[in-house]
């Protein structure tokens, strides 16, 4: 389990180079925030992770392994957990969390967060507005 990346999956990297072509900018694994997002859009308050299936428990492409399946089953329940722990602690920081699964195609998922990105500024303050940019 050393070698299971935990920050910049080919996922997340897919991602952020959409997002980076569409023009926006953000922050990369966070450091202040609880759960230190994958990619935090700060101006916006939004916060994306990109979970993987097998340790997040997707429900299309999650598999249970067989051997120490107790064991398992406690680990990724707690991972399962752990995530609406960290998106309860955003949340009552101001924050928007957004999930997405490393099986989403990256184009989609970029347009969604650009999309929700916007609307979130239009929403915000007027001084938000002005800076945008986009």
């Amino acid at each position: 389990m050393k070698r299971v990346r935990r920050a910049s999956t080919k996922p997340e990297l897919l991602i952020r180079k959409e997002l980076h072509r569409r023009g926006l900018r953000f922050r990369v694994n966070h450091p202040s925030l609880p759960g230190r997002p994958d990619i935090a859009l700060t101006r916006a308050r939004l916060a994306i992770f990109v979970d993987g299936c097998f340790w997040h428990r997707c429900p299309n492409h999650g598999v249970m392994p067989k051997n120490n399946r107790e064991w398992w089953e406690a680990k990724l329940r707690r991972n399962v957990e752990r995530d609406r722990e960290k998106d309860a602690a955003l949340s009552a920081l101001g924050w928007h969390v957004r999930h997405f699964w490393e099986h989403e195609d990256p184009g989609k998922v970029a347009e969604e967060i650009v999309q929700l990105w916007r609307r979130l500024l239009s929403e915000g303050a007027p001084d938000a507005r002005s800076r945008s940019g986009v």
